[in-house]
């Protein structure tokens, strides 16, 4: 079966979006970019600031409510109904919780065909580069470096602490069928 989605899956600051943008121009045919950080972004003010939405702690930490996990499941929905109408679909996603973050997409895609990219990076690196992006908080990319992959299962990984996202988006490709 053609593969109808990618979702990538790493820490903040791991590389995923730059692997996305570079997916987009090798793969032979259009592909939809969807991130976590576009939800996120697209949240009113409020979210951000009730126990119920997600917020951001000093520390890097995240937290989910209620109300965000609600809204996610919806994202998650109309990102499967849009692979299902037809559209080639990449997920930049962090999967906070592991395995139940895996098994919340597995319940949204159903019987789509769907490649698993494990997107790993050192915690050092990673927190280098959130470092130098000045748009996170810091100890968010070291929190979750190890914790978007605990029970997780890819069909393939990549590891983004030496190798390059052009590098990464070819090993991908190569798994697209």
């Amino acid at each position: 079966m053609t593969t109808q989605m990618i979702i990538l899956n790493g820490g903040s600051s791991s590389g995923k979006t730059g692997i996305v943008r570079c997916l987009q121009a090798v793969l032979p045919h259009p592909w939809l970019a969807c991130g976590i950080d576009s939800l996120v972004d697209s949240l009113p003010a409020s979210m951000q600031a009730s126990p119920d939405g997600i917020g951001f702690e000093a520390d890097g930490a995240v937290t989910i409510g209620a109300d965000f996990r609600a809204l996610e499941a919806a994202w998650m929905e109309g990102v499967a109904a849009t692979a299902r109408a037809g559209a080639r679909v990449i997920v930049d996603d962090v999967f906070l919780g592991g395995a139940a973050s895996q098994q919340r997409w597995r319940k949204a895609v159903g019987d789509l065909s769907v490649l698993w990219v494990g997107v790993r990076c050192e915690s050092t690196v990673a927190a280098a580069r959130e470092t130098a992006r000045g748009d996170r908080a810091r100890g968010m990319a070291a929190s979750q470096a190890h914790v978007a992959h605990e029970g997780v299962v890819y069909d393939m990984e990549v590891d983004t602490t030496h190798a390059e996202s052009l590098t990464c988006a070819h090993a991908i490709a190569a798994h697209v069928i």
